[in-house]
């Protein structure tokens, strides 16, 4: 299983972070290692000084793909969930300033929160959903997919360009505007379409 992240894929958080806006989707990887087992705590690691929560909308792959025509892409998943790119932003802004790679920052132990997964069939359409994230009941994050720079389907398509999609990877498809960093005692709680999709309390 492998973890395909797309980034700047909202205008507005494009504009927060001051980066220049991509003509191609922006893609990086996590290792399976980075996922948060259910119901654990995040720690925040040694190495960073200022992890920021990115609340995203997350898609999982049901069958092997490659070269996937965009109409075609509907296929390949039934299944939604909203998760957190956690990133440790100073070390990511040093990678940045290098012109290094950004695992560091992206794909440390824990860095990849995913909630519970729910049928696309629940919702009407993928391409008009509702997303938030609270951090101690304060509403931090909050979009639509309607505002994605490239929606999912072609995502798909984009990525298995370059990646062959297998079964039960999952593609966390950007996040909005509203970053921000994650102390001690924080509790953070993210909702799909009202629904509570993961809580978690910051360590």
């Amino acid at each position: 299983m492998k973890i395909i992240c797309i980034g700047r894929n909202y205008a507005a958080h494009i504009e927060e972070l001051q980066n220049e806006k991509p003509t191609d989707p922006v893609i990086f990887i996590k290792p399976d290692s980075s996922v948060l087992p259910k119901e654990q705590d995040f720690y925040i690691p040694e190495f960073s000084n200022e992890i920021h929560y990115e609340v995203e909308v997350l898609v999982k792959i049901k069958k092997v793909g490659k070269h996937i025509d965009e109409k075609f892409a509907p296929t390949y998943y039934d299944e939604i969930s909203l998760g957190i790119d956690f990133t440790a932003r100073d070390v990511q802004q040093e990678l940045k300033e290098k012109g290094l790679p950004w695992e560091k920052a992206k794909g440390f132990d824990g860095a990849a929160v995913i909630g519970h997964w729910v049928p696309k069939t629940n919702f009407e359409d993928v391409n008009n959903l509702n997303f938030s994230l609270s951090k101690n009941t304060e509403l931090v994050q909050n979009s639509n997919t309607s505002l994605m720079l490239w929606k999912i389907d072609a995502l798909i398509a984009y990525v298995s360009t370059f990646f062959t999609l297998k079964k039960g990877d999952i593609l966390f498809t950007g996040t909005p505007a509203g970053v921000g960093r994650v102390k001690t005692n924080d509790y953070l709680s993210g909702s799909l379409e009202h629904i509570e999709m993961f809580h978690l309390n910051i360590k």
